[in-house]
């Protein structure tokens, strides 16, 4: 089984449907509600949804979720009966397998109640013909890749007595994603040397995301977030709320992390701790939903995704 555990929730969907072919007189019979064992649609309908449910039971790979709710719908065509089932849940992972089993369990029940009456019949067709949700519905595509640039920010890193690992992981994350990453930069924890590095950067108009790494803890020369505070045009606390509430489902040592996040002209400046998991675990919360900021950015609303 994958390991999904990084992955966030989002509301996803499926539609999914298959085929019953079936002759005149067994779709005659299903119009009219005449077959023989009862009724088809009520039968398959309560075999669908129940399957549904039970997927990871004959799925070997597929995971346990939460489905919020999960119908089908029948319908008499000239080739058969077109069963649809739909599905949708609020969780890390995609619920096209559910809804592909629910419509595989309702055309084996149908096929079942159909059978002494004709040996044509035939289950066909069955596929997912719709799906929403996931990382990839809020993925963007840019004329060109973001710049991005790291600020490691760390005494014994700067003073050559650590090597640096979280910046590192900062830029590794960032290749799946269209975002062009300098060399990380490293600064001790001096607040005057980290907000002129801030101020400096972006006024350079030529980065549109900086992170920071390290700093953001309440030892006795952590002051990332008050060297940055101030030099930030507008705050986006929901970013660093995003973190710490992603963070707190895997460590509560995650409440104590101080992150902030805003703008800084058209630059956007997200704080992030020094660990290589928080590091991690804060990437994985706010991508790929974070790029959506800079079509804003750019003037251009929610649509535009096109750099100035």
């Amino acid at each position: 089984m994958i390991n999904v555990s990084h992955k966030t929730h989002t509301l996803r969907y499926a539609r999914a449907e298959g085929l019953l072919r079936a002759g005149p007189e067994v779709r005659e019979r299903l119009r009219n509600e005449t077959i023989p064992k009862g009724n088809v649609r009520a039968t398959a309908r309560a075999a669908g949804i129940d399957a549904a449910k039970r997927t990871p039971e004959w799925v070997t790979f597929c995971q346990t979720l939460p489905l919020d709710w999960v119908d089908l719908s029948f319908e008499v065509t000239g080739e058969g009966l077109k069963v649809t089932a739909e599905a949708q849940t609020v969780w890390k992972t995609g619920v096209e397998i559910e809804v592909m089993t629910a419509v595989s369990a309702a055309l084996v029940n149908a096929y079942d109640m159909c059978k002494p009456l004709a040996d044509d019949l035939e289950m066909t067709g069955v596929k997912v013909v719709e799906k929403r949700g996931g990382s990839s519905d809020f993925e963007h595509d840019f004329e060109r890749d973001l710049r991005a640039a790291v600020l490691v920010v760390s005494d014994s890193t700067a003073a050559g007595e650590r090597e640096d690992r979280s910046g590192q992981t900062i830029a590794s994350f960032l290749e799946d994603y269209p975002v062009t990453v300098s060399r990380p930069d490293v600064l001790p924890d001096d607040p005057e040397r980290i907000r002129a590095y801030v101020e400096e950067t972006a006024a350079e108009d030529a980065v549109d995301l900086l992170f920071t790494t390290g700093g953001t803890g309440f030892g006795p020369r952590d002051a990332t977030p008050e060297a940055i505070a101030p030099v930030l045009d507008r705050t986006a606390p929901g970013i660093a709320e995003r973190m710490r509430s992603y963070g707190a489902e895997r460590t509560p040592h995650a409440l104590l992390s101080r992150q902030v996040a805003g703008t800084v002209g058209q630059t956007l400046v997200v704080t992030l701790p020094g660990s290589v998991s928080g590091v991690e675990e804060s990437l994985h919360a706010l991508f790929p939903g974070l790029l959506h900021i800079f079509p804003m950015l750019w003037g251009g609303g929610h649509d535009d995704t096109d750099p100035q």
